[in-house]
């Protein structure tokens, strides 16, 4: 499996980008798969459904499941948070899994830059793929791509990570 990290500051368009590039992948004949990071506490059930209740009261796993689709929840508990590895472990194989977050990580990135955020540039402090963006940027060392053009940004990965089709 080729892994892709979407990075870029918050309120930059990595999710915007991340889901069109789905697409692009998807019309392309190629499997997708995705991973998200989330910096803050998250609830992905309901308090009061079942599955929710089995976790609360101590499973260190739960699947929630139906026709459509199924979930897997896992707890940590007192456990170190999962690192990517751990987690792409967990996946059903498929052509390319597209990261949104671990940016420490050393795998290929694809920064998502915009100027007007007043941020530093994440291509400064680490190494990029390439940075797409609404904007020139002429003192980038690497490939600048239009941020709205999705399509032509999956095709510089997808040449870059060798999986033309």
């Amino acid at each position: 499996m080729k892994v892709l990290g979407i990075v870029g500051w918050s309120g930059s368009g990595k999710t915007t980008l991340l889901t069109a590039m789905i697409g692009c992948l998807r019309a392309r004949g190629l499997s997708v798969s995705t991973i998200k990071h989330a910096h803050h506490a998250i609830e992905m059930d309901q308090p009061g459904k079942d599955s929710y209740r089995h976790r609360h009261a101590g499973a260190s796993e739960t699947i929630l499941a139906n026709a459509a689709r199924f979930a897997l929840f896992s707890e940590h508990r007192e456990a170190p948070e999962p690192d990517l590895g751990a987690l792409l472990a967990r996946l059903a194989p498929v052509d390319i899994v597209l990261v949104e977050g671990f940016k420490s990580y050393d795998f290929p990135k694809l920064e998502v830059y915009r100027p007007q955020l007043g941020k530093a540039p994440l291509w400064m402090e680490m190494k990029m793929l390439a940075v797409a963006s609404d904007a020139a940027l002429p003192d980038c060392p690497v490939a600048v791509l239009d941020l709205n053009k999705p399509d032509d940004v999956t095709y510089f990965v997808l040449s870059r990570l060798g999986l033309e089709t």
